[in-house]
């Protein structure tokens, strides 16, 4: 049963990234100091650091706040059986949606997405891993059920969807879609001619295999998500 205390708790919380989100949107991020926030929210200035040490840990906060939505998007409305690219369509939609609704700071989230401070370096990396690994799983179960070549290597897989995702997205930022209708159908168009494959040929040299494991280290834990395909068989 959730308690009086902890109801308060969560209230200032989400008080404080209120505040964030209104203030980071009209001054920016850096022009923004913690008194102007603590003044928004309606608490005191102690109160904040309570919470968060730093302004990037506010930020940072609305990160797994967009990554929860996201995952409980994907758990309530999506199959998970479902084609990949209905899958991959839904999960990045649903970030659009979530990311966009505040359209400045949206703005800045994906400025900081795309070219990340030193200082919250780590910590994104940390939020990277667990939305990486989520899309991975994803990615895996697809190719287990015969959707990817079973010499397709999900890593790549994943990073080229995501590469998508930040396309449209900058396309929405800069114009180029009026509507979210037309940010899904260039995200669906582009996703999938990715899986049926642009050319014919032999497309060239395959890359150097010592420089691709050292791109790929960091990401080796990814592959945890795998599942016994004996599973989807019972």
């Amino acid at each position: 049963m959730t308690t009086l205390r902890a109801q308060k708790k969560r209230q200032t919380r989400k008080s404080i990234l209120e505040a964030a989100i209104k203030l980071f949107t009209e001054k920016g991020f850096e022009q923004t100091s913690i008194e102007e926030l603590a003044k928004v929210a309606g608490i005191g200035k102690a109160t904040i650091y309570g919470y968060f040490a730093t302004k990037q840990e506010i930020y940072l906060a609305f990160c797994e706040e967009e990554m929860d939505y996201v995952f409980r998007h994907m758990d309530e409305e999506v199959d998970p059986q479902a084609p990949l690219l209905e899958q991959i369509v839904a999960l990045s939609m649903a970030q659009f949606d979530f990311v966009t609704a505040n359209r400045e700071f949206g703005r800045l989230f994906c400025r900081e997405i795309a070219f990340p401070r030193e200082s919250m370096a780590d910590k994104s990396r940390e939020l990277d891993a667990r939305y990486l690994a989520r899309v991975m799983e994803i990615i895996q179960r697809a190719q287990q059920r015969g959707e990817l070549h079973e010499d397709a290597d999900p890593l790549l897989a994943l990073a080229n969807f995501h590469a998508f995702y930040l396309l449209v997205i900058s396309g929405w930022y800069g114009g180029y879609f009026a509507t979210r209708e037309m940010v899904a159908t260039m995200l669906r168009a582009l996703c999938r001619q990715s899986l049926i494959g642009w050319g014919e040929g032999d497309p060239g040299e395959v890359p150097d295999r010592e420089i691709m494991d050292q791109i790929k280290a960091p990401f080796a834990n990814l592959h945890l998500a795998e599942v016994d395909s004996q599973e989807d068989q019972e």
